[in-house]
């Protein structure tokens, strides 16, 4: 994979859903190997080498994902945030449990428009996407959520546990524009119960994401 440095968030409002994110990596490559592979274990991820599953979990209690994977490769800082993970609790259980403003955790939500070509959004915990103004600043008829099977396929992440980082194939990325304002942000960090804690420079950084305003109070 490669990464280019930003000095800075730039306004991306006008990409559409054909760019790609600047990082590009594979399963192969965060794992290590050709008998290397993620596999299902219920939405708590392992690393299965050789037909043996290692403890997805490193020497400090920090569970290894792709994405966190990804994040040591670039000398990211960040920092771990494990909590009791609840069926549909979304992001105002993580909130609760980490003891953070609900803005400041930002979900994961994989879309795809009219001709099923997939994107990711990321949004203030405490705001929903409003999908007919997502469409108009990409320029496409219409966008809508992924089924659960299908997020997972162009993921690699089971819901629940999506991070917009090493997903298993390279997806365009729109970020609410707000987000680049706070401070550190709270995002999956590919595994269902674990977020992980940055500045949201590094995702501009990194995932290259065009800047979109198309958050709304839920009804």
């Amino acid at each position: 994979w490669r990464y280019r440095s930003r000095t800075g968030p730039a306004d991306r409002s006008t990409w559409t859903a054909s760019y790609a994110p600047i990082l590009q990596c594979s399963w192969r490559d965060l794992c290590g190997g050709d008998n290397c592979q993620p596999f299902d274990d219920g939405g708590e991820l392992g690393i299965q080498v050789r037909g043996k599953r290692q403890e997805a979990m490193g020497k400090n209690k920090t569970p290894v994902t792709p994405a966190t994977r990804m994040l040591k490769q670039a000398n990211i800082e960040f920092t771990p945030h494990l909590y009791p993970y609840e069926e549909r609790g979304g992001t105002s259980v993580s909130a609760r449990e980490l003891q953070v403003e609900e803005h400041h955790v930002i979900k994961t939500l994989v879309m795809e428009d009219e001709n099923g070509i997939p994107l990711l959004v990321l949004m203030h915990g405490d705001r929903e996407v409003s999908t007919k103004a997502l469409a108009r600043a990409i320029n496409v008829k219409t966008v809508s959520p992924c089924s659960a099977d299908t997020a997972q396929k162009h993921t690699g992440y089971k819901v629940g546990g999506t991070s917009p980082f090493a997903t298993r194939k390279p997806l365009p990325v729109y970020m609410e524009k707000t987000i680049q304002g706070l401070q550190i942000i709270y995002i999956n960090g590919g595994k269902r119960g674990f977020l992980v804690g940055l500045s949201p420079q590094v995702v501009i950084d990194l995932l290259a994401p065009a800047l979109v305003d198309v958050g709304i109070k839920p009804s």
